[in-house]
Parts: structure tokens; sequence; C-alpha cells
């Protein structure tokens, strides 16, 4: 146990979660100066010293989390061992360095940062209360990404399915809110049964399926339950990474106004991570941005934060060329003044130099306070300094790799690319048509966005579309020169598989294998890099180790590396962060092909199928939308359907359209207040 000097350090006990095939260790420090170095023993520390007993936050300051990457392989014995007093420490790499987390009471945040800056890590972390200053009576309900789940989890895994083993959907959710059953059991309170049922319906469930074994349900489903489950208590902390990745938009909109609705009735804080910008915008009232492993803080929704982003670059921007051309007309008098100085032998002019140098280098830098005044050394810059001011520093974008695609091959001749015509399926002969009577023809350029709720036969008609399945009725025709590349909607699924199958199967590796020897390993590289795999992580890196971000990367190079004419997405931006799905959206606007995408992120279907610059969200310079679409020889055919009844049904005013319709059903739907 550490002890308390200048400097506090505590080391928790080793934190492990299995991670694909690889086990990581957490190591969380806290730091923090102490006013005496007597030796005194931390457990002395009080507990109001690290937390308010009466309003649950979170204050904690020098805050470190470390991953340790500890691969236990047996070792080969062919090998000679290595010389030396190696000791085979694992590699520790620090996610979080000397931060201040800061949490107020039911403040909804949003927490956005790149993939892989440790935002899932924080989260679990705070969940198990390994970071100091959340007391164990602390109520902290989470639901997390399934690629994180920790060793504790899959040692516990055999007795959670049998502890599940016999409860329907119903019962489970009922039973994760322990603190409030007992209350029920003791007080003999009303039941908490219909709010459950209420927020099933929310999420998709039919009330036919309450009664339906847990364990039977697909992971979708199990997700939506767990995320249920989290809803329904009433925690001092929630913690929600990625909750839309298995909603269609009408659970989207529902959680949104859900939780819109929690922040009048309950004390909860919520942290959230979500790619899912319109969906934070919406929620979020607060920003924590995870970057260069610091936190800052911004009081206002992302898209205020974006906006704010944008004008401080501007700002710091123009005062750094301002004082740039100073600086060289400074230094060009200083200059003369110098070389006229010593021709003359004028010791004014040497010392008004000398004068002018001083001034250039200790009161060049930030010319303005914080508070907006104009800076002064002595007041803005307490302490003692010996050279000159902060330098400016012009705020840089917190994107996520550029992802760049090749163009679509040459076409040839014209024609349409796909044709589907009067196309119906049935499951079963004397069933229902999952689809009836749809048409759908996409020309090169064309983009297509198909929308829908869960169930409705989007996945379908895209099987049929690609060729993986056959209609009951009609029929679809093809380009005869059609390259085609389909992201399928399990592709990371298929990716993990092969990786478990192929521990040491890398990026490189898998490309090679896809591309049969026809791209050479300098170009694959080139491909690779192109979506943000470079060096190393492509060739090094086994695909059982790489995370679902650059999972999708690899999955996309699956896609785009034969440069196809028509890309079908179904559901791409599982997995990335917010960053990336801009860079998608720029990067696809840009395609010289067509696109139809299956989506229910409202912001890359507004960007990417109808061409808008979003007011409420920054896009890239290079994003090409109906703006730049300078002539009607170059303008695309853009539309935005919804599929409903084995109908496809065009939307006229696109997303909003559609997003209007769930509006009113899902105010329907909401638990009443209270």
């Amino acid at each position: 146990m550490g002890r308390l000097d200048t400097r506090i350090q505590v080391i928790w006990p080793e934190y492990q979660f299995i991670s694909s095939a690889v086990s990581y260790t957490f190591q969380l420090h806290w730091q923090c100066k102490a006013a005496n170095s007597g030796g005194t023993p931390l457990q002395d520390l009080s507990l109001p010293a690290w937390t308010n007993a009466v309003t649950p936050k979170i204050d904690v300051e020098g805050l470190t989390i470390a991953v340790s990457s500890s691969r236990d392989t047996p070792e080969d014995p062919s090998k000679p061992k290595p010389r030396g007093k190696t000791k085979g420490k694992p590699d520790t790499r620090e996610l979080i360095s000397d931060a201040h987390l800061r949490l107020k009471a039911g403040v909804h945040y949003g927490l956005i940062g790149r993939n892989g800056t440790g935002k899932s890590t924080l989260l679990r972390a705070m969940a198990d209360k390994l970071v100091p200053g959340i007391p164990h009576s602390t109520r902290i309900a989470i639901l997390q990404q399934t690629e994180t789940a920790s060793e504790e989890d899959v040692k516990d895994f055999a007795a959670e399915e049998a502890e599940n083993k016999h409860k329907t959907v119903l019962q489970y959710v009922l039973s994760s809110d322990h603190s409030r059953n007992e209350v029920v059991q003791k007080m003999n309170l009303v039941d908490i049964e219909q709010q459950a049922r209420q927020i099933l319906i929310g999420l998709g469930f039919h009330e036919t399926t309450f009664d339906k074994p847990f364990l039977t349900l697909s992971g979708g489903w199990r997700m939506r339950c767990m995320l249920a489950s989290v809803l329904i208590q009433s925690p001092d902390f929630m913690i929600l990474d990625e909750p839309t990745n298995f909603l269609d938009l009408l659970g989207v909109v529902w959680l949104e106004n859900y939780l819109r609705q929690l922040k009048d009735t309950s004390q909860t804080t919520i942290i959230l991570v979500s790619h899912d910008r319109d969906f934070v915008n919406a929620v979020c009232e607060e920003i924590i941005i995870l970057r260069d492993q610091k936190f800052t803080y911004f009081k206002g929704n992302l898209s205020a934060y974006e906006k704010d982003f944008e004008e401080q670059k501007l700002y710091w921007g123009r005062m750094k060329e301002a004082q740039e051309r100073q600086i060289a007309h400074m230094e060009a008098t200083i200059r003369e003044t110098t070389k006229t100085g010593k021709k003359t032998n004028d010791d004014n002019k040497l010392r008004m130099a000398k004068s002018r140098q001083k001034k250039l280098d200790d009161r060049m830098g930030v010319q303005v306070s914080a508070t907006g005044g104009r800076f002064k050394l002595n007041r803005d810059r307490a302490g003692w300094h010996s050279s000159s001011r902060e330098e400016i520093e012009v705020p840089t974008d917190e994107k996520g790799t550029s992802l760049i695609l090749p163009d679509a091959t040459e076409l040839r001749y014209p024609g349409p690319l796909i044709s589907a015509e009067g196309i119906v399926f049935k499951y079963k002969p004397n069933g229902a048509p999952v689809l009836d009577g749809v048409d759908l023809v996409m020309h090169m350029g064309d983009r297509v966005g198909l929308m829908g709720l869960n169930g409705c036969g989007k996945s379908t008609l895209i099987r049929l579309l690609v060729g993986n399945a056959l209609p009951t009725k009609g029929k679809i025709s093809t380009h005869s020169r059609l390259k085609l590349g389909y992201y399928a909607q399990h592709s990371i699924e298929d990716l993990q598989e092969q990786g478990q199958a192929d521990p040491n199967l890398t990026a490189l590796g898998l490309m090679a294998k896809e591309t049969d020897g026809i791209m050479s390993e300098g170009h694959l590289r080139g491909l690779l890099s192109s979506l943000g795999l470079q060096g190393r992580i492509a060739s090094d890196v086994p695909v059982s180790r790489l995370s679902g971000g650059q999972l999708v990367r690899l999955a996309l190079a699956k896609v785009i590396w034969n440069s196809p004419h028509l890309l079908v997405l179904d559901e791409i931006t599982t997995h990335l962060d917010f960053h990336t799905v801009t860079a998608l959206a720029s990067a696809l606007s840009s395609f010289n092909g067509a696109i139809l995408l299956v989506s229910h992120d409202r912001f890359l279907v507004r960007s990417v199928i109808e061409g808008k610059r979003d007011e409420e969200h920054q896009l890239d310079d290079d994003f090409e939308g109906i703006d730049e679409e300078m002539d009607e020889s170059q303008s695309r055919r853009r539309a935005v359907y919804v599929l409903k009844g084995g109908k496809l049904k065009e939307q006229n005013k696109g997303v909003e359209q559609f997003e209007q319709s769930l509006v009113k059903r899902v105010q329907k739907m909401l638990p009443a207040q209270g």
C-alpha cells in the first residue's frame, strides 16, 4: 500500500480484461500533492477528502491510466533464450496521464476522442471503482462495448449464463436493479414492471417477446436488453458506451427523448460515448474532450463546441499571422540598425538594436490574457520566468486519420449499374412477403440512402441486390462490367473469426490472400495506409488484436481494392468514432462511382446521400456536396428511401421527413414522468 509523502502514488491491483486473444493489464495511478511528508499511512485519509457524500460527484486530480499488454505465449524451445537480466516485463502504454477528472452531479456529459485514446478503458475503470474518488457506495450502471469484456467477465460467464438460464427478457431487466428491488420487497411498494415494459417497447421489443428466454436472443437483442436493464435503474452515474450501435432510428430517437426526460426527473450523471453526432448533440449538455492524455471541458453541446473550436482556431490563427508579420518587421529593423551602428561605430544604434532584440525575445507571444484583456507578464504568468512568454499555438483539428478511396474503374459504355424490377421476396412459400414490388435503378454517380426500422427487410434487399440471394419474383440485372464493393453488416465479426482462426494473420497478409497476388506488397501497403492502417499496424499487428475502428478500415480495404463502380455499405459506422465518421463522409462525398448506403446515422445520410453541409457539424474542406456540383452535367441523382411494409417509399424531404415521423411515435412510447 502506498504512503503519504510529498506526492501520493497508489498503484491499484492489476486489472485485466480480454480483448480478442490478448490480455491487457490496467494500472491506475492517483497522484496528488500533499501538505506534509511525515509518512502518514494512506488509510488515514478520510473519505470526505475524496468525495462529497451529499451530492454525488467526482473530482480527481492527477489521474493516470496505463495499459500493459501481457501475452502469455509459450516459449519456443528451439529458439535460444536471450542473455542478460531481461525480465520480460509487458510493454506499458499510458492512455491518460496526470489528468483532472471532474464530473458534476446530474450533468449529461459527452465524452469524445479518437479511437484508441482510452475512452472505454476509463469508463470500465470507473464502473469497477478503480478510479480513486469513487467510493464503493456509489451506484454506477454501465453499458459497455462488447469488444472490451474483462477477464473477470470471461471467468464469470458460465456462472452468469447459469444465473440467467431460466430468466425471461422481462425478468432479466427487472433483476438488474437490485437496490430498488430490495426497497420494493421491504416496503411493499408498487412494482416497477410497467416501466420495464415501456423501456423494452421503446428499444424495439414486442410484448410477445417479454416472456422469451433471455439466452435465446441474438447478440444485438441481448445488447438492447442490457441497455434496458441500465435505463431502469436510478444510479448516481450512468455510463453508456455506444448505446446506439444496435438500435434502429426509432430506437435512437426514443433513447434521445428518454435521456432528455431523465434530466428533468433525476439527478443521475450520464457519461456518454457515441459515434452518432446527432445523438450526442441532442443528449449532452457538456463535452469532455480526451486528447493528448488529458481532459478538457466545454459547457455546451457538441455543435456549440465545434463552433467555438473553429472560432478559436480562426482567432489564434489571425493573431499568430499578425505577430509573425510584426516579428519579421522588427527583425528587419534590428538587422538594419545593427548594420548601420557597426558601419558608423554608433553605440546608440547598437544599444537600440540590442534593446529591440530583448523586447523581441521577452515580449512576443500571447498578447491577451485568458479574460480577454491585454496580456501583462507580471500578472498573467505568475512566478519566475527566464525567457519569453508562451508562444501562440493555433488549435489543431482533432480528427481521425483521413480516408482516401480510389476512383471507380472506367465503365467504358453507359447503362444502369444495377436494376431491380418488381422484386418480391418470401422466406416461406405461403408466408407474407418481406419485399413486395420493389423497383430500384442505379447509375454511375448516384447516391441512394436506404432507411427503415429493424426487421423491415433492408438487409434482405441488399443481399438480393449483391447476388447473395434470389428473389421469389421479379428480376435483378447488372451491368456486364460491374465491379461491386459490398460492406456487409457483419463484416467485423467475419474478420474477428478469421483472426481467431489464424493468430498470426495480419492486415497485410489478409489482403494478400484477398487479392490473390494481383497487387504487390507496396500497393497493398499504400491502400491500407490510405485508410489509416500504416506501417507496423498493417504488417506486424495480428488481425485478432486490431480495434473495432481498425477492423472497419480493413473491411473497407477488402471492399475497395479493385476500384468498384458501386459501393454498397450496410451500417458501416458501427465501431467508428465520430471524427472518423466525418472523414468517411468526406471520402464518400468525392467518390465518382455510385453509393447505396444503409444507415441509421442521420449525419452520414444527410452528408453523403443528400450532399448537405450540416449546419451543426463541421465537415472537412474537401467535402463535395450539392454546393460543389457546378452545373447540371455534374449533378448527381440523390434519393433517400424508407422501406416499410415491403415497399420502397422515397422521402421528398430526406432524412428529416423520416425522423419527424418517428418523433410522433416516440412521444406516445415514453414512460410517464414522475
